[in-house]
């Protein structure tokens, strides 16, 4: 276990001009700590690249910190993408859900290793609470593998 690193990867971090066409903007939380982190997150890039569901127009660089919840784990890496769509929160959390399947996410335990973890941490200044979503998402403040991220993002559009 170590400290909080910062790393560099393809496309971490990126900064692109939005554009005009979508309804929303959204800011997603990624992690994992299973395998070749970075190496994934590129993939998952490129993967969200190639959707026409969202826009990637900003990551910040990624940030290595050690678990929580459940310490008997390896690092984690996180990062936040921010993207546009016109999906609705619970549209997109849906497709998020779908892109962990993708990307190898098993649910064994709260807080357990995974290859991939998807958040909405924003969508667009919504605040609501429902049975499958909260947004903004609970804790955020309260995670530096959110709040680091958060401090090199450019555009400074997520203020709660």
């Amino acid at each position: 276990m170590s400290g909080l690193v910062w790393h560099r990867a393809r496309f971490f971090p990126i900064l692109k001009p939005k554009k005009e066409e979508f309804k929303h903007t959204a800011l997603i939380g990624i992690g994992g700590n299973v395998g070749n982190v970075k190496k994934r997150f590129t993939r998952l890039f490129r993967f969200l690249l190639d959707s026409r569901l969202v826009y990637i127009y900003e990551t910040s660089p990624i940030l290595q910190n050690p678990p929580f919840g459940y310490d008997a784990q390896d690092d984690f890496y996180n990062a936040l993408i921010a993207v546009q769509t016109s999906l609705s929160a619970q549209r997109l959390l849906r497709f998020l859900l779908h892109t962990e399947k993708v990307f190898g996410r098993k649910r064994s335990f709260k807080n357990a290793p995974r290859t991939l973890d998807l958040d909405i941490i924003f969508f667009d200044t919504a605040k609501f609470e429902q049975k499958d979503i909260i947004i903004p998402h609970p804790k955020w403040q309260e995670r530096l593998s959110v709040l680091l991220p958060l401090s090199k993002l450019k555009k400074r559009e997520w203020k709660f």
